[in-house]
């Protein structure tokens, strides 16, 4: 994901002077190909994501578009009052672009979790959040990003990330991207660990239940009509994100369900408790938090049946 965001962050700045990129003293060789081709328009500002969230709204001010990469615990969590306070209270468009959502980062720790930072750009008003799922919906996404005249927050993998089948680069906003059929159950996922939903859901295929996986990229401060329209067709809806589900997907989705009156038997699978515990690769991480492919595909067994039992009942 890092190189298709940077890959499609210069043919925008080819077409728009106006296109900036900042740092804080992370991803040279990733950024090389934009320090490059526009020397002029790319600033290391150091170990500095709080100044650089300031030096971005000044640049912002004066008609710059711009876009600020780091680590997205710190491009998130470290600067979140300058972001607030800058480009979110002026409407201005400044993108923070945090690569290593979730527990991309796992051998190093809690500190380079990026857990919260979906939750915490959403309760920002007006600062569009997306966490594509992989390399192609990336650069739909930068493009997408790079019409928007206001504050945007891009979710990224650290890096390997696979194409998702079915997916072809689609992103649009609001708008949930069906990757596999199915009339039995629903998944909706979002970011990197979308191939593990789709995993599950095949594994779930084998056992005769047929489970519609959906990629919500776009995750609106508030409900929209088309994920509303998804969410109706479905008793047993299952919400996957490698974060925390209060402010994430699973809130939104359930928000959706509140204030629409659906009638959807929702779970949610994310991170949850505290930090600290053992630490370990994403793998070990995701499995631990139940996010794994074979853990998803238990969970939403166990929705299947209640839902069939409550079917049932009713």
């Amino acid at each position: 994901m890092r190189n298709s965001f940077v890959a499609e962050l210069v043919e925008v700045a080819r077409a728009d002077a106006s296109v900036m990129l900042l740092t804080a003293d992370l991803g040279y060789n990733v950024l090389d190909v934009f320090a490059h081709e526009f020397p002029d328009r790319f600033l290391n500002v150091g170990v500095a994501e709080q100044n650089m969230a300031g030096i971005a709204t000044g640049l912002a001010l004066t008609g710059r578009r711009v876009f600020i990469y780091s680590i997205a615990t710190f491009a998130t969590l470290r600067c979140f009052e300058q972001f607030r306070n800058g480009p979110a209270l002026h409407n201005l468009p400044v993108c923070v672009v945090g690569v290593g959502g979730g527990y991309a980062y796992g051998n190093l720790g809690p500190s380079h979790f990026a857990l919260e930072d979906i939750a915490a750009m959403r309760a920002l008003g007006g600062v569009q959040v997306v966490a594509p799922a992989d390399p192609g919906q990336t650069r739909s996404a930068v493009r997408a990003i790079s019409q928007w005249n206001g504050p945007a927050y891009l979710r990224l993998g650290k890096g390997g990330n696979p194409a998702v089948p079915g997916l072809e680069g689609r992103f649009g906003w609001n708008q949930p991207e069906t990757i596999r059929q199915g009339d039995d159950l629903l998944f909706i996922a979002t970011g990197a660990v979308v191939p593990e939903a789709l995993a599950a859901a095949e594994r779930l295929a084998l056992k005769g239940i047929q489970a519609r996986v959906a990629v919500q990229a776009h995750l609106a401060a508030e409900p929209t009509a088309e994920l509303a329209e998804l969410l109706k067709g479905y008793r047993g809806v299952l919400t996957v994100e490698e974060g925390v589900v209060t402010g994430g997907l699973g809130a939104l989705v359930a928000q959706t369900i509140a204030q629409g009156g659906l009638g959807c038997r929702l779970q949610m699978a994310g991170a949850r408790g505290g930090l600290a515990g053992p630490v370990g690769s994403r793998e070990f991480m995701l499995a631990s938090q139940g996010l794994d492919a074979d853990s998803l595909a238990d969970t939403a067994l166990g929705l299947f049946k209640r839902k069939t039992s409550l079917a049932r009942n009713a």
